[in-house]
Protein backbone atom coordinates (compact mmCIF):
# COMPACT_ATOMS: atom_id res chain seq x y z
CA UNK A 1 0.00 0.00 0.00
CA UNK A 2 1.00 3.89 -0.46
CA UNK A 3 1.73 5.55 2.22
CA UNK A 4 -1.17 7.78 3.44
CA UNK A 5 -1.86 11.46 5.26
CA UNK A 6 -1.79 11.62 9.34
CA UNK A 7 -5.06 12.68 8.31
CA UNK A 8 -6.53 9.38 6.17
CA UNK A 9 -4.51 7.20 8.31
CA UNK A 10 -6.25 8.50 11.71
CA UNK A 11 -9.47 8.94 10.08
CA UNK A 12 -9.26 4.81 9.23
CA UNK A 13 -8.20 4.30 13.12
CA UNK A 14 -11.09 6.26 14.13
CA UNK A 15 -13.67 4.56 11.87
CA UNK A 16 -13.14 1.50 13.12
CA UNK A 17 -13.07 1.77 16.86
CA UNK A 18 -16.06 1.23 18.48
CA UNK A 19 -17.71 3.19 21.93
CA UNK A 20 -16.94 0.25 24.87
CA UNK A 21 -20.32 -0.76 27.08
CA UNK A 22 -21.16 1.13 29.86
CA UNK A 23 -20.32 0.20 33.61
CA UNK A 24 -21.06 1.06 36.94
CA UNK A 25 -18.20 1.86 39.35
CA UNK A 26 -18.21 3.70 42.41
CA UNK A 27 -17.40 7.40 42.58
CA UNK A 28 -14.26 7.99 43.35
CA UNK A 29 -13.41 5.41 40.56
CA UNK A 30 -15.07 7.83 38.11
CA UNK A 31 -12.65 10.62 38.25
CA UNK A 32 -11.19 11.38 35.16
CA UNK A 33 -14.22 8.72 32.64
CA UNK A 34 -16.57 10.31 30.77
CA UNK A 35 -20.39 9.63 32.45
CA UNK A 36 -22.33 6.94 30.08
CA UNK A 37 -25.69 8.24 31.14
CA UNK A 38 -27.06 11.81 32.21
CA UNK A 39 -26.73 12.21 35.82
CA UNK A 40 -29.19 13.41 37.79
CA UNK A 41 -29.67 14.95 41.28
CA UNK A 42 -32.13 13.41 43.65
CA UNK A 43 -32.42 16.21 45.73
CA UNK A 44 -32.16 19.82 45.38
CA UNK A 45 -28.06 20.82 46.59
CA UNK A 46 -28.35 22.80 48.88
CA UNK A 47 -31.67 21.60 50.25
CA UNK A 48 -32.39 24.75 52.13
CA UNK A 49 -31.18 28.54 52.05
CA UNK A 50 -28.00 28.73 54.33
CA UNK A 51 -25.59 31.40 55.43
CA UNK A 52 -22.63 31.74 53.44
CA UNK A 53 -20.31 33.20 56.05
CA UNK A 54 -20.18 32.94 59.84
CA UNK A 55 -22.72 36.08 61.06
CA UNK A 56 -25.81 37.39 61.76
CA UNK A 57 -29.13 36.26 59.71
CA UNK A 58 -31.78 38.85 59.86
CA UNK A 59 -34.37 41.39 57.71
CA UNK A 60 -32.57 43.19 55.44
CA UNK A 61 -35.29 45.69 55.83
CA UNK A 62 -34.21 46.15 59.41
CA UNK A 63 -31.71 48.08 58.32
CA UNK A 64 -32.43 49.72 55.27
CA UNK A 65 -31.42 53.35 57.24
CA UNK A 66 -28.50 52.11 58.86
CA UNK A 67 -25.45 54.40 59.45
CA UNK A 68 -23.05 55.76 61.75
CA UNK A 69 -24.71 58.47 62.69
CA UNK A 70 -28.14 56.26 63.49
CA UNK A 71 -26.90 52.96 63.87
CA UNK A 72 -29.96 50.42 63.93
CA UNK A 73 -29.64 47.91 67.46
CA UNK A 74 -30.86 44.27 67.17
CA UNK A 75 -32.10 41.79 69.73
CA UNK A 76 -30.07 38.79 69.35
CA UNK A 77 -32.23 35.96 70.04
CA UNK A 78 -30.55 32.73 69.18
CA UNK A 79 -27.64 30.89 67.90
CA UNK A 80 -27.56 28.32 65.01
CA UNK A 81 -24.06 26.27 64.44
CA UNK A 82 -23.90 24.27 61.65
CA UNK A 83 -26.01 21.16 61.68
CA UNK A 84 -28.43 22.79 63.67
CA UNK A 85 -31.58 24.35 62.77
CA UNK A 86 -33.45 27.55 64.45
CA UNK A 87 -36.66 26.18 65.91
CA UNK A 88 -38.43 29.60 66.00
CA UNK A 89 -39.39 32.01 64.02
CA UNK A 90 -37.20 35.46 63.61
CA UNK A 91 -39.28 38.68 63.84
CA UNK A 92 -38.59 42.44 62.68
CA UNK A 93 -36.21 43.78 64.93
CA UNK A 94 -34.51 40.49 65.92
CA UNK A 95 -31.33 38.71 64.21
CA UNK A 96 -29.92 35.14 65.26
CA UNK A 97 -25.98 34.58 65.65
CA UNK A 98 -25.79 32.24 62.68
CA UNK A 99 -22.31 29.91 61.18
CA UNK A 100 -21.59 28.96 57.81
CA UNK A 101 -23.62 25.80 56.12
CA UNK A 102 -26.20 26.79 58.85
CA UNK A 103 -30.00 27.33 57.94
CA UNK A 104 -31.63 30.69 57.38
CA UNK A 105 -34.51 31.24 60.13
CA UNK A 106 -37.99 30.98 59.67
CA UNK A 107 -40.16 34.57 58.93
CA UNK A 108 -43.42 34.86 60.82
CA UNK A 109 -46.14 32.82 59.48
CA UNK A 110 -48.17 34.54 57.60
CA UNK A 111 -51.50 36.40 58.30
CA UNK A 112 -53.89 33.61 57.42
CA UNK A 113 -52.09 30.81 59.51
CA UNK A 114 -50.99 27.83 56.65
CA UNK A 115 -48.31 26.07 58.11
CA UNK A 116 -45.77 27.54 55.11
CA UNK A 117 -41.87 27.50 55.97
CA UNK A 118 -41.49 31.14 55.35
CA UNK A 119 -43.54 34.13 53.83
CA UNK A 120 -42.06 34.70 49.82
CA UNK A 121 -42.33 38.60 50.47
CA UNK A 122 -41.15 39.12 54.30
CA UNK A 123 -38.23 36.60 54.91
CA UNK A 124 -34.79 36.81 56.66
CA UNK A 125 -32.72 37.56 53.96
CA UNK A 126 -29.58 38.57 54.62
CA UNK A 127 -26.57 37.76 56.88
CA UNK A 128 -24.17 40.35 58.08
CA UNK A 129 -20.71 39.08 58.68
CA UNK A 130 -19.05 39.22 62.29
CA UNK A 131 -16.68 41.69 61.54
CA UNK A 132 -18.49 44.43 60.32
CA UNK A 133 -21.22 44.00 63.61
CA UNK A 134 -20.40 45.60 66.84
CA UNK A 135 -21.93 44.02 70.00
CA UNK A 136 -23.62 46.01 72.37
CA UNK A 137 -24.36 43.69 75.28
CA UNK A 138 -24.05 40.33 76.11
CA UNK A 139 -20.93 40.11 73.89
CA UNK A 140 -22.87 39.59 70.79
CA UNK A 141 -24.30 36.48 71.93
CA UNK A 142 -28.05 35.16 72.55
CA UNK A 143 -29.62 37.10 74.66
CA UNK A 144 -27.20 40.33 74.17
CA UNK A 145 -28.15 42.91 71.79
CA UNK A 146 -25.71 44.13 68.33
CA UNK A 147 -25.48 47.38 66.14
CA UNK A 148 -25.40 47.53 62.70
CA UNK A 149 -23.96 51.13 60.99
CA UNK A 150 -24.56 50.70 57.69
CA UNK A 151 -27.83 49.07 55.16
CA UNK A 152 -27.52 45.44 53.60
CA UNK A 153 -28.90 44.12 50.54
CA UNK A 154 -31.39 41.18 50.55
CA UNK A 155 -29.44 38.05 49.41
CA UNK A 156 -25.95 39.09 51.39
CA UNK A 157 -24.38 36.20 52.18
CA UNK A 158 -27.22 33.90 51.96
CA UNK A 159 -26.85 31.30 49.46
CA UNK A 160 -30.21 30.14 48.18
CA UNK A 161 -31.83 26.33 48.36
CA UNK A 162 -31.19 24.68 45.08
CA UNK A 163 -28.38 26.56 43.59
CA UNK A 164 -26.21 24.02 42.57
CA UNK A 165 -29.07 21.91 41.09
CA UNK A 166 -32.05 21.05 41.22
CA UNK A 167 -33.99 18.15 42.10
CA UNK A 168 -34.27 16.05 38.94
CA UNK A 169 -31.66 18.09 36.92
CA UNK A 170 -29.09 16.66 35.31
CA UNK A 171 -26.12 17.36 36.66
CA UNK A 172 -23.73 15.56 34.62
CA UNK A 173 -24.15 15.20 31.23
CA UNK A 174 -23.85 11.79 29.13
CA UNK A 175 -20.11 11.97 27.30
CA UNK A 176 -19.22 14.86 30.23
CA UNK A 177 -15.60 14.06 31.54
CA UNK A 178 -16.20 13.62 35.43
CA UNK A 179 -13.14 16.33 37.19
CA UNK A 180 -12.55 15.89 40.89
CA UNK A 181 -14.41 18.41 41.70
CA UNK A 182 -17.68 16.97 39.42
CA UNK A 183 -17.06 13.80 41.91
CA UNK A 184 -17.39 16.22 45.03
CA UNK A 185 -20.73 17.29 43.06
CA UNK A 186 -22.12 14.19 42.41
CA UNK A 187 -21.48 12.86 46.34
CA UNK A 188 -23.88 16.14 47.24
CA UNK A 189 -26.36 14.92 44.54
CA UNK A 190 -26.30 11.85 45.95
CA UNK A 191 -24.86 9.22 43.14
CA UNK A 192 -22.00 6.97 44.75
CA UNK A 193 -22.35 4.76 42.16
CA UNK A 194 -21.54 6.17 38.47
CA UNK A 195 -21.75 4.12 35.01
CA UNK A 196 -19.35 5.22 32.82
CA UNK A 197 -17.34 3.90 29.51
CA UNK A 198 -15.65 0.81 30.55
CA UNK A 199 -11.86 1.41 29.93
CA UNK A 200 -10.15 -0.75 26.98
CA UNK A 201 -8.03 -3.68 27.85
CA UNK A 202 -4.89 -3.67 25.83
CA UNK A 203 -2.48 -5.95 24.86
CA UNK A 204 1.15 -5.12 24.40
CA UNK A 205 3.08 -6.89 22.84
CA UNK A 206 7.05 -6.38 21.90
CA UNK A 207 8.26 -7.97 18.64
CA UNK A 208 12.09 -8.91 18.03
CA UNK A 209 14.58 -11.89 18.98
CA UNK A 210 17.33 -9.23 19.95
CA UNK A 211 14.96 -8.31 22.81
CA UNK A 212 15.30 -8.92 26.85
CA UNK A 213 13.31 -8.40 29.81
CA UNK A 214 14.64 -5.40 31.85
CA UNK A 215 16.83 -5.95 34.67
CA UNK A 216 18.49 -8.65 32.54
CA UNK A 217 22.01 -7.68 31.40
CA UNK A 218 22.21 -7.63 27.08
CA UNK A 219 24.27 -9.61 25.72
CA UNK A 220 25.37 -9.62 21.95
CA UNK A 221 23.12 -8.28 20.10
CA UNK A 222 20.54 -7.96 22.31
CA UNK A 223 18.84 -4.73 23.83
CA UNK A 224 16.56 -4.38 26.74
CA UNK A 225 12.87 -4.38 25.88
CA UNK A 226 11.93 -0.57 26.90
CA UNK A 227 9.01 -0.06 24.49
CA UNK A 228 6.29 -2.67 26.30
CA UNK A 229 6.80 -0.19 29.75
CA UNK A 230 6.67 2.84 27.40
CA UNK A 231 4.04 1.53 25.13
CA UNK A 232 2.10 0.40 28.56
CA UNK A 233 2.58 3.97 30.24
CA UNK A 234 0.86 5.67 27.40
CA UNK A 235 -2.35 3.30 27.43
CA UNK A 236 -2.34 3.57 31.45
CA UNK A 237 -2.50 7.50 30.32
CA UNK A 238 -5.01 7.26 27.71
CA UNK A 239 -7.19 5.33 30.52
CA UNK A 240 -6.39 2.07 29.01
CA UNK A 241 -5.53 -1.22 31.07
CA UNK A 242 -2.75 -2.45 29.72
CA UNK A 243 -1.75 -5.96 29.92
CA UNK A 244 2.12 -6.46 29.03
CA UNK A 245 2.48 -9.97 27.03
CA UNK A 246 5.83 -11.75 26.66
CA UNK A 247 8.41 -10.79 24.06
CA UNK A 248 7.61 -12.36 20.87
CA UNK A 249 10.45 -13.34 18.76
CA UNK A 250 10.51 -12.94 15.05
CA UNK A 251 8.79 -15.78 13.94
CA UNK A 252 5.55 -15.71 11.73
CA UNK A 253 4.07 -18.45 13.65
CA UNK A 254 4.66 -17.58 17.18
CA UNK A 255 3.63 -14.29 16.32
CA UNK A 256 0.14 -15.49 15.13
CA UNK A 257 0.02 -17.93 18.00
CA UNK A 258 0.14 -14.70 20.67
CA UNK A 259 -2.13 -12.58 18.58
CA UNK A 260 -4.80 -14.47 18.12
CA UNK A 261 -4.40 -15.78 21.60
CA UNK A 262 -4.84 -11.75 22.21
CA UNK A 263 -8.06 -11.05 20.62
CA UNK A 264 -10.07 -13.21 22.83
CA UNK A 265 -9.71 -11.41 25.36
CA UNK A 266 -8.54 -7.64 24.26
CA UNK A 267 -10.39 -4.58 23.33
CA UNK A 268 -6.87 -3.62 21.27
CA UNK A 269 -3.67 -5.11 20.87
CA UNK A 270 -0.83 -3.03 20.25
CA UNK A 271 3.00 -4.20 19.00
CA UNK A 272 6.09 -2.82 18.92
CA UNK A 273 8.71 -3.49 16.03
CA UNK A 274 8.51 -6.29 12.60
CA UNK A 275 6.41 -3.34 11.17
CA UNK A 276 8.67 -2.38 8.05
CA UNK A 277 9.51 -4.60 5.26
CA UNK A 278 12.33 -7.02 6.21
CA UNK A 279 13.03 -10.25 5.69
CA UNK A 280 11.83 -10.76 9.60
CA UNK A 281 9.20 -8.31 10.06
CA UNK A 282 5.60 -10.29 10.18
CA UNK A 283 3.03 -8.17 11.76
CA UNK A 284 1.79 -6.87 8.42
CA UNK A 285 1.43 -10.42 7.35
CA UNK A 286 -0.02 -11.99 10.60
CA UNK A 287 -2.78 -8.71 10.25
CA UNK A 288 -3.69 -9.77 6.64
CA UNK A 289 -3.65 -13.82 7.14
CA UNK A 290 -5.51 -13.19 10.15
CA UNK A 291 -7.86 -10.11 9.41
CA UNK A 292 -8.22 -7.19 7.18
CA UNK A 293 -5.15 -4.92 7.12
CA UNK A 294 -5.59 -1.09 6.58
CA UNK A 295 -2.84 0.73 6.76
CA UNK A 296 0.82 -0.10 6.10
CA UNK A 297 2.46 3.09 5.58
CA UNK A 298 2.07 6.57 6.98
CA UNK A 299 3.35 9.86 5.50
CA UNK A 300 5.37 10.63 9.07
CA UNK A 301 8.68 10.95 10.31
CA UNK A 302 9.73 9.28 12.27
CA UNK A 303 7.62 6.33 11.73
CA UNK A 304 6.79 5.43 8.56
CA UNK A 305 5.80 1.95 9.16
CA UNK A 306 2.48 1.90 10.95
CA UNK A 307 0.31 -1.25 10.56
CA UNK A 308 -3.37 -0.99 11.36
CA UNK A 309 -6.16 -3.72 10.89
CA UNK A 310 -8.76 -5.75 12.05
CA UNK A 311 -8.73 -9.07 13.35
CA UNK A 312 -12.47 -10.64 14.43
CA UNK A 313 -13.26 -6.93 14.73
CA UNK A 314 -10.65 -6.31 17.49
CA UNK A 315 -7.99 -3.17 16.66
CA UNK A 316 -4.24 -4.29 15.97
CA UNK A 317 -1.71 -1.35 15.74
CA UNK A 318 1.78 -2.42 14.67
CA UNK A 319 4.16 0.46 15.96
CA UNK A 320 7.98 0.33 14.86
CA UNK A 321 10.35 -0.74 16.76
CA UNK A 322 12.43 2.67 17.35
CA UNK A 323 11.18 3.76 20.28
CA UNK A 324 10.71 7.91 19.25
CA UNK A 325 8.67 6.91 15.97
CA UNK A 326 6.55 4.17 18.40
CA UNK A 327 5.79 6.96 20.68
CA UNK A 328 4.94 9.01 18.04
CA UNK A 329 2.65 6.78 16.28
CA UNK A 330 0.60 6.11 19.86
CA UNK A 331 0.36 9.73 20.49
CA UNK A 332 -0.92 10.37 16.37
CA UNK A 333 -3.51 6.99 16.47
CA UNK A 334 -3.85 5.14 18.81
CA UNK A 335 -3.82 7.41 22.26
CA UNK A 336 -7.09 9.36 20.27
CA UNK A 337 -8.74 6.01 19.75
CA UNK A 338 -8.10 4.69 22.89
CA UNK A 339 -10.33 8.32 24.23
CA UNK A 340 -13.08 7.51 21.57
CA UNK A 341 -13.65 4.03 22.33
CA UNK A 342 -13.88 5.24 26.37
CA UNK A 343 -16.32 8.67 24.94
CA UNK A 344 -14.04 11.04 25.66
CA UNK A 345 -15.52 14.63 23.83
CA UNK A 346 -11.85 15.72 22.87
CA UNK A 347 -9.24 13.32 21.20
CA UNK A 348 -6.13 15.63 19.95
CA UNK A 349 -3.57 17.18 22.33
CA UNK A 350 -3.99 20.77 22.25
CA UNK A 351 -1.60 22.59 20.15
CA UNK A 352 0.18 26.37 19.95
CA UNK A 353 2.46 28.18 17.62
CA UNK A 354 5.89 28.79 18.50
CA UNK A 355 8.93 30.13 16.92
CA UNK A 356 11.97 28.38 16.30
CA UNK A 357 14.87 29.26 17.84
CA UNK A 358 16.79 27.80 15.40
CA UNK A 359 17.68 27.09 11.56
CA UNK A 360 15.74 23.41 10.48
CA UNK A 361 16.12 21.75 7.15
CA UNK A 362 14.25 18.77 5.63
CA UNK A 363 14.94 16.21 2.60
CA UNK A 364 12.63 14.24 3.23
CA UNK A 365 8.96 14.90 2.27
CA UNK A 366 7.58 13.22 4.80
CA UNK A 367 5.42 15.72 7.46
CA UNK A 368 8.49 15.90 10.21
CA UNK A 369 7.53 15.69 14.12
CA UNK A 370 10.66 16.92 16.06
CA UNK A 371 10.96 16.30 19.75
CA UNK A 372 10.97 19.25 21.30
CA UNK A 373 10.58 21.83 24.20
CA UNK A 374 8.44 25.18 24.51
CA UNK A 375 9.48 27.78 26.50
CA UNK A 376 8.50 31.50 27.15
CA UNK A 377 10.62 34.22 25.63
CA UNK A 378 11.49 37.80 27.27
CA UNK A 379 8.17 39.00 24.86
CA UNK A 380 5.78 36.83 26.64
CA UNK A 381 5.62 34.75 23.31
CA UNK A 382 6.38 31.17 23.01
CA UNK A 383 9.29 29.45 21.48
CA UNK A 384 10.38 25.98 20.42
CA UNK A 385 13.59 24.99 20.83
CA UNK A 386 13.74 20.92 18.59
CA UNK A 387 15.84 18.84 20.91
CA UNK A 388 19.84 18.63 19.22
CA UNK A 389 19.75 15.18 18.38
CA UNK A 390 16.22 13.30 16.85
CA UNK A 391 17.18 10.14 16.64
CA UNK A 392 14.40 7.68 16.40
CA UNK A 393 15.73 4.95 18.56
CA UNK A 394 16.60 7.68 21.73
CA UNK A 395 13.91 7.42 24.41
CA UNK A 396 15.82 10.04 26.75
CA UNK A 397 15.06 12.76 24.90
CA UNK A 398 11.22 12.47 24.77
CA UNK A 399 11.78 12.49 28.36
CA UNK A 400 13.11 16.05 28.15
CA UNK A 401 10.34 17.43 26.06
CA UNK A 402 7.33 18.95 26.10
CA UNK A 403 5.89 18.78 22.94
CA UNK A 404 6.10 17.88 18.90
CA UNK A 405 7.25 20.56 16.59
CA UNK A 406 5.67 20.12 13.21
CA UNK A 407 7.57 20.83 10.24
CA UNK A 408 4.86 20.44 7.44
CA UNK A 409 5.62 18.28 4.40
CA UNK A 410 5.97 20.77 1.33
CA UNK A 411 8.25 22.92 3.78
CA UNK A 412 12.48 21.78 3.08
CA UNK A 413 13.79 24.89 5.43
CA UNK A 414 12.46 26.82 8.89
CA UNK A 415 14.50 29.18 9.66
CA UNK A 416 14.68 30.58 13.27
CA UNK A 417 11.45 32.61 13.74
CA UNK A 418 9.81 30.67 11.52
CA UNK A 419 6.12 29.91 13.58
CA UNK A 420 5.18 26.54 13.79
CA UNK A 421 2.76 24.24 15.24
CA UNK A 422 3.74 22.61 18.48
CA UNK A 423 1.70 19.33 20.06
CA UNK A 424 2.21 19.69 23.90
CA UNK A 425 2.20 15.83 25.33
CA UNK A 426 2.22 17.60 28.74
CA UNK A 427 -1.46 18.90 28.56
CA UNK A 428 -4.24 16.90 28.12
CA UNK A 429 -7.12 17.03 25.20
CA UNK A 430 -9.85 19.47 25.71
CA UNK A 431 -7.62 22.06 26.90
CA UNK A 432 -8.16 25.22 25.05
CA UNK A 433 -4.59 27.59 24.40
CA UNK A 434 -4.46 30.88 22.89
CA UNK A 435 -2.89 30.58 19.32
Amino acid sequence: MPAISVEDARSIVLNNVALLEAETVPLLEATGRAAAEDLRSDIDVSPFAHSAMDGYALFSADLANASPEDPVILDVVAEVPAGSVFEGVLRHGQCVRIMTGAPMPLAPAPADGTPEAACANDAPDAVVKYEAVEAVSGQGMAGGKVRFDKPVKPGDNVRKPGEDAKAGQVVVAAGEVISPAGCGFLAGCGLVQVPVRRRPRVAVIAIGSELVEPPALPGPGQIRNSNSYAIAASVQDAGGVPNVLPIVSDSLEDLEAVIKNAVDNHDFIVTTGGASNGDYDFIKPVVERLGTLLITNVNVRPGKAQTFGLIEGVPVFGLPGNPGAAYLGFELFIRPALLKMQGMPHLERPSVFARLTCDKKKKDPRRLYMRATLSKAADGSLDVTPAKSQGSGLFGIIQKSNCMAVIPEDCTFAPAGTPIRCFILDVPEGVVLPD
